[in-house]
């Protein structure tokens, strides 16, 4: 049976080449709207993004609000209902940097059941922020750890500090990291219950082979969890790194290479600082570097999850001289990246047409690039702009639209919250004998192939049954024609 698998697939991919059905490049997203401007007494500086449930996105804002310490924000899909759930308090005058809940929050945002959790890189009873939760309609905010105070010169203390990022839950733990603190000072991995018990410094690092300072969000996979240190190393540009959830068994994956000054950028062959966490898809990371790559402005790499092949996806263009912030791709993305079939979805904070960053989209074998939003240039003295401005965050995707924010720009200056609708997939129908052969994008996810039988209202449309495989890129199906007339479409 495999081997006639083998040999059907085979012959498939070479009637599809000769019908001319293999995949160009992606095309451009149709449209852009931004759902929101911030204020700053709502927020300022959405970095961490949004997540959703429902049709309503929730997120943190680093600033802005009544006290200046940022916000949590909710807002519906279609931009209505923009609300603030919680607003976090004011610093204790005398200190200048406790109080009682946090401040100076990039985290994106987990939901379990009505609870949201995040973290406040700033703040919390000893000034090194908290991690917290807090109910959709901003009742019940709870502090589940606040992070001690360093110890000596060097941001030493037992449990970490400045969690510049999320989670990841896995039942009723979360996952998280500190930039700073630990044994050395050079940030932890922690792990730390739902309802605040069971805190745990799981990894210290120590600034050497294995990295310093996460700033990213963990993944998990079976009892493994992966991420990036930003710093240390074998050259101090940031590490790649896997470890067990009870903290045992640390290996660094891959250490970024040394750069070396050329022109007007310092360049290497792989990237350098990865601010950013990674995804996970069969037995390969993907992640961004924010800087180095072949013209200094950061790369999209991928590696095995043993720390073999790695491979730089797409190393993003010089900057123009004449500009020295603008060019024709983005620059310098410190965002999480997401995956749709195999197309890879993310963010850079800088560069494009006006150097305001982008939103871009590569194909995990490295090909089809492209810029699928540039954000407009920001004018006047509060740097609006229509779009927003200098996206650090990533995207999630619903059905066919991705969401994000971005940190600045908008009608205020203070950022946005924005969509982006992706080109609908062109379903493809040739007849081939006795068979009909169907092909879409694997980059459209979310679509379900039916049939009818007629377009008489009122018309009822079936599930195909028969189940797709992947080919150069396209969804096949192929159906035997039995009637004198079949309809099909692509439903979401």
């Amino acid at each position: 049976m495999k081997t006639f698998i083998i040999k059907y697939l085979s012959v498939l991919s070479v009637l599809l080449a000769g019908l001319g059905l293999m995949l160009a490049g992606r095309a451009v997203a149709q449209t852009f709207t931004t759902l929101h401007s911030f204020t700053v007494s709502d927020g300022d500086s959405p970095i961490g993004g949004v997540m959703l449930s429902s049709n309503t996105l929730y997120g943190t804002t680093q600033f802005g609000g009544t006290h200046g310490n940022g916000t949590v924000f909710a807002v519906n899909i279609n931009g209505t209902g923009f609300t603030v759930p919680y607003t976090f308090t004011a610093l204790d005058a005398a200190t200048e940097s406790t109080n009682s809940d946090g401040a100076d929050s990039k985290s994106p945002l987990i939901l379990l059941s009505n609870t949201l959790y995040g973290t406040a890189s700033e703040g919390g009873t000893h000034g090194n922020g908290t991690v917290f939760a807090v109910n959709t309609n901003g009742k019940g905010f709870t502090v589940l750890h606040a992070f001690t105070a360093f110890s000596g010169f060097n941001d030493i203390n037992s449990d970490g500090a400045n969690p510049q990022w999320g989670f990841v839950l896995s039942g009723n733990t979360l996952y998280g990291t500190a930039f700073y603190g630990g044994s050395s000072g050079e940030g932890t991995l922690f792990a730390v219950n739902v309802d605040g018990t069971g805190f745990t410094n799981l990894y210290s690092f120590t600034g050497g082979s294995d990295g310093a300072n996460p700033s990213c969000d963990l993944i998990l996979s079976g009892n493994m969890l992966y991420g990036t240190a930003v710093n240390g190393g074998s050259s101090g540009k940031g590490t790649v790194f896997k470890v067990n959830t009870n903290g045992t068994g640390f290996t660094t994956l891959h250490s970024f290479t040394a750069t070396t000054f050329s022109g007007s950028a310092y360049t290497n062959g792989d990237g350098a600082f990865p601010e950013a966490g990674l995804i996970l898809s069969g037995n390969t990371l993907y992640g961004t570097a924010y800087d180095g790559g072949a013209n200094g402005n950061g790369t999209v790499f991928a590696v095995n999850t043993n720390g073999t092949g790695f491979t730089v996806l797409h190393a993003f263009t010089a900057l123009d001289l004449a500009t020295e912030t603008t060019n024709s791709d983005g620059a310098n993305p410190e965002c999480d990246l997401i995956l749709a079939g195999d197309t890879l979805y993310g963010t850079t904070v800088y560069g494009g047409s006006s150097g305001e960053g982008t939103v871009f989209a590569v194909n995990t074998n490295d090909t089809g690039f492209t810029v699928l939003h540039t954000f407009t240039a920001i004018s006047g003295v509060n740097d609006t702009n229509s779009d927003g401005a200098y996206p650090y965050a990533g995207l999630i995707l619903s059905g066919n639209t991705l969401y994000g924010t971005a940190s600045a720009g908008g009608s205020y200056g203070y950022g946005t919250v924005f969509s982006l609708s992706l080109p609908l997939p062109q379903l493809t129908i040739i007849s081939a004998g006795a068979n009909v052969i169907l092909t879409w994008p694997t980059n459209a996810t979310g679509f379900t192939l039916e049939f009818a039988t007629n377009l008489v209202s009122p018309t009822i449309w079936n599930t195909n049954s028969t189940k797709s495989v992947v080919i150069s890129r396209q969804n096949v199906v192929i159906n035997p024609i039995t009637g004198p007339q079949m309809f099909f479409r692509l439903s979401q």
